[in-house]
């Protein structure tokens, strides 16, 4: 890492140790606290639920800082996990290092540093969402030598009351800008923070979803990331929707990643872009077009989309989501730049010459950047997903379409290059996404030994999430609550703070 990368790094970290993450030792964390006053360490891991949990340290010695940071702490599995039996629950959380940063939160200096989850032998615990994406990853690597790096696209609404001389048209609030967008300073303070903890993000802005209902104004954001390996991608999403909360509770204003907040405004998804790496080059593109291993890809993604909704549409108002017209999917296809598909192959800055000389005559310099920015968008995730087990099933996915025979062929026929949601043929025409938990958790069973191949997905873990979304018994949810305003109501407003 170069002079200028350190001194233009967001993280304290980077700054005062003058090294990337990866490079991070017990060293390092060590005399960081020593030299800043640090007073308290906090272990932080993900829990079933998909949200960080904590355990505070005070530092009172070194000796005990060096074991904590060594052997790490034990906490209780059956209280985090719902598939751990209370008779042997007890699991060790492991710090890794490069995953520290210094809490902006925190009333008391402290570093906060995020863990694994190991067992009673010492061994990872196999049925961890964290695991269980490190051996997605593996398996993938293993097979087609080829790893897969992700960001995702974190959408969520502010809830507050206001009196607003400048009002924002319902479904029209896409890239507003204050006064019109009345929570960017929110935004502002969440992205900075998001980057000071080691956060690779891309931009910020409004979204569309704009409501003012009773007195409540919802003010719809997306914060957009850059693709990482999947491992720190989903460390990303989880540390982004803790850091986006707590901004909220210190402006005692709501904030909330639900699919749903009101029925017949738009939803909050969780788009997920990834792409895959060849010895740091990305495959997707070949000769200036998309490659096969692209194609094989989506092809995957498809084919395994119905059962993927089960990791990542997991409530629910996640299916009052997929619903025509609301910028969501709900058939099985994927296009170029198609916003209607469930798969989209957005611009990938691809043949289009030297756009920046075209715009500013007076710069002499060219910049061309290889064909690093292409990737592969799946749309159907909202902010209820376990992004840990989301992103786990795509890589699953990936290297099922890289296998699939057909895929090709597959790639071939479920290619649209119109709005679907302006014709009923080729609506009739496609499958469709699930309608329910209960219909997700069926598909997640068709499909569970693919998920479970090589020991990546343990059978505990398909087994806990089936028995979550059948738990929910929401087969016939939309023909029980068709025009019940009020008990439609009720159940969007349970799940608001889902995930």
């Amino acid at each position: 890492m170069s002079y200028d990368d350190v001194k233009l790094n967001p993280s304290k970290l980077v700054q005062f140790l003058g090294k990337p993450p990866e490079e991070f030792t017990k060293k390092d964390l060590v005399r960081f606290i020593e030299q800043n006053g640090i007073e308290m360490v906090n272990f932080r891991y993900v829990g079933g639920d998909g949200r960080l949990k904590k355990l505070n340290f005070v530092i009172n010695g070194k000796r005990k800082l060096d074991a904590l940071l060594s052997v790490g702490e034990r906490v209780d599995g059956s209280s985090l996990f719902s598939y751990i039996d209370a008779a042997s629950s007890d699991l060790y959380v492991i710090p890794r290092y490069k995953t520290a940063f210094l809490n902006p939160f925190s009333t008391i200096p402290a570093l906060d540093i995020l863990c694994s989850y190991y067992t009673s032998e010492g061994t990872p615990l196999p049925s961890s969402p964290e695991d269980t994406l490190r051996k997605a990853q593996k398996a993938l690597e293993e097979t087609t030598g080829l790893k897969m790096h992700a960001m995702g696209e974190l959408e969520y609404y502010v809830f507050s009351r206001l009196n607003d001389p400048y009002p924002i048209e319902a479904q029209r609030g896409y890239q507003e800008s204050s006064p019109f967008s009345k929570w960017e300073k929110l935004r502002y303070e969440a992205m900075r923070m998001i980057a000071e903890v080691g956060g690779q993000i891309k931009y910020g802005h409004s979204e569309v979803g704009s409501i003012c209902e009773e007195g409540t104004e919802m003010e719809q954001h997306e914060i957009e990331f850059l693709p990482v390996p999947i491992e720190d991608a989903a460390d990303q999403i989880v540390t982004a929707k803790w850091i986006l909360r707590m901004i909220g509770y210190k402006y005692d204003v709501p904030i909330s990643f639900a699919p749903k907040v009101m029925v017949g405004h738009a939803g909050s998804g969780l788009h997920v872009h990834s792409k895959l790496m060849r010895d740091g080059k990305n495959v997707l593109v070949e000769n200036d077009h998309l490659s096969d291993i692209a194609k094989k890809t989506i092809a995957g993604y498809l084919d395994m989309a119905p059962s993927l909704t089960a990791f990542g549409n997991t409530v629910p108002t996640s299916y009052l989501r997929l619903v025509p017209n609301q910028e969501a999917p709900i058939n099985i296809c994927w296009g170029d730049r198609n916003r209607s598909t469930l798969v989209r192959v957005p611009l990938g800055w691809l043949g289009v010459g030297d756009m920046l000389h075209d715009a500013n005559p007076q710069e002499h310099e060219s910049y061309m950047e290889a064909t690093d920015n292409q990737t592969i968008e799946f749309r159907a995730p909202d902010g209820s997903a376990n992004i840990y087990l989301l992103l786990a099933g795509l890589a699953v996915a990936a290297r099922h379409g890289l296998e699939m025979k057909n895929a090709l062929e597959l790639a071939e026929k479920l290619y649209v290059g119109t709005n679907i949601f302006n014709d009923d043929r080729i609506q009739d025409s496609l499958e469709h996404l699930p309608c329910s938990c209960s219909e997700s958790a069926g598909h997640l069973l068709r499909d569970r030994e693919i998920y479970e191949r090589d020991d990546v997905f343990s059978p505990i873990v398909i087994d806990g999430v089936v028995e979550m979304l059948m738990g929910y018994h929401d087969a016939k949810l939309s023909e029980e609550l068709f025009g019940k305003e009020e008990e439609i109501r009720r159940l969007v407003d349970s799940y608001l703070h889902c995930a």
